[in-house]
């Protein structure tokens, strides 16, 4: 793969007065003479690639062919029953299904995320944004389907790659705390219910609620080490709320829930930079409690870029870590379908490091009864990615996606399951017919 590095040197030039005037020392003068040898470089820019329309239309093509070809993308599509059940008895006995979409950058962007999310509530209701991390917990972290949400500058995030913390952040795997009075998060969104999780602990401190700017109550966060929940279920619609610290001592706050009483949400915990191996750093008490708390008929697990780059790659060390991850993940949420997306085809390190990951993904798929989607393959194989780029569908970096790729790869995954769902179905009706003969 053909690399474009610019480097560009600009002189920080200082000019020295002629003449300078009496008084100035030696020592100065000579200070200034040195600053004016100094040379600021920058960091290297990599150039986008020069594709001719040619190449562009062709590389389209391409992409277009890959995805729109029907195969067989899923190992064990049957690890989606237990899914496929849920949304067959929606609106029936089965009120609302959740699904819960972990990952690195390429969930913690939403792009992939909102075209699964608006394809599937088209199709099986709106159930509002559901769960979502508190305020804006890190430079990257988006969600498409909530208007707003952000916090002060005194919160302390943890559980992201660069302040990992205690563990004890709950179902997304990030927390912000603050220990002063008078810091704030915010979040507009819309749904018939809506709750606040935080963390319970020896000596929490206390904050207050604001809906549609009117006080609701001072709560404390004061007590045995635990989850908590603040129920702020209102009027039905679009509401204003805001949490503000009243006290020095820590408050710890782990998500919110919006959600509508019907219908499929689906919410996202992506981690700018993570591997699949960060879930086993989260609390196990938090971490079961919330999901039982949620009930999910999905958990998406899609991560593997980030391993396929690690510069210490160890496929054995690599398979036991995803292992020990679903294998915690299972044990915590047996009655839910779990999918195991793996990474796209993207510039690596080593060819063979990510073609391990995709294999090792797949087997403990299997060994573990959850599905797998082969993203690489679906894209088209090794070395797809360069057409990706041509067609305006990747990023010049190789390894992250343009808004419209990640669409598309969304749209393609709601296809293919889809698909399967049908044959479920067609299956199903058939179960009950032969019942009521």
């Amino acid at each position: 793969m053909k690399r474009h590095w610019a480097w560009l040197p600009v002189a920080l030039c200082l000019s020295l007065a002629a003449g300078a005037q009496t008084g100035r020392t030696a020592s100065k003068s000579s200070a200034k003479k040195t600053a004016a040898k100094k040379v600021v470089r920058r960091t290297p820019v990599r150039r986008a690639p020069a594709v001719t329309y040619v190449q562009r239309q062709e590389a389209t093509t391409d992409v277009s062919n890959a995805m729109n070809t029907e195969i067989e993308p899923f190992d064990n599509g049957g690890g989606l029953v237990a899914f496929f059940e849920r949304l067959y008895r929606l609106n029936k006995d089965v009120p609302a299904v959740h699904v819960l979409h972990y990952g690195d950058s390429h969930t913690a962007s939403d792009d992939l995320a909102a075209a699964l999310r608006e394809a599937f509530q088209s199709r099986f209701g709106n159930g509002g944004p559901g769960f979502s991390m508190p305020g804006l917990p890190y430079l990257g972290y988006r969600r498409k389907d909530i208007p707003a949400y952000q916090n002060s500058r005194g919160w302390r995030t943890e559980g992201a790659l660069f302040r990992k913390g205690d563990g004890k952040h709950g179902l997304g795997g990030v927390s912000l705390t603050a220990t002063r009075p008078g810091e704030t998060v915010t979040l507009r969104a819309s749904g018939d219910t809506a709750e606040l999780l935080f963390l319970q602990q020896p000596g929490g401190g206390s904050f207050d609620l604001w809906i549609d700017g009117q006080l609701r109550g001072s709560f404390s966060s004061d007590g045995p080490h635990g989850p908590a929940a603040l129920d702020m279920t209102t009027v039905p619609g679009e509401r204003n709320f805001l949490f503000k610290t009243t006290s020095e001592k820590p408050v710890r706050l782990l998500g919110t829930i919006v959600q509508n009483q019907a219908g499929l949400t689906w919410e996202t915990a992506g981690i700018n930079g993570a591997q699949a191996s960060i879930i086993t750093e989260w609390d196990d008490q938090l971490l079961a409690a919330h999901l039982q708390r949620r009930d999910p008929g999905l958990i998406v697990l899609a991560y593997g870029t980030n391993e396929a780059n690690s510069p210490i790659w160890d496929a054995q060390a690599y398979e036991a870590g995803l292992r020990q991850v679903v294998q915690r993940i299972r044990a915590m949420a047996p009655a839910s379908s779990i999918l195991l997306v793996g990474p796209p085809d993207c510039r690596v390190r080593s060819a063979r490091a990510l073609e391990e990951v995709v294999q090792l993904q797949r087997k403990v798929a299997v060994e573990f009864r959850c599905a797998f989607w082969d993203w690489r393959s679906r894209m088209g194989g090794a070395g797809s990615i360069r057409k990706w780029v041509y067609a305006g569908m990747a990023q010049w970096d190789y390894i992250h996606f343009t808004t419209p790729g990640y669409q598309l790869v969304g749209r393609t995954i709601f296809d293919d399951m889809m698909r399967l769902y049908d044959r479920f179905v067609h299956a199903r009706q058939e179960v009950d017919d032969d019942k009521g003969r």
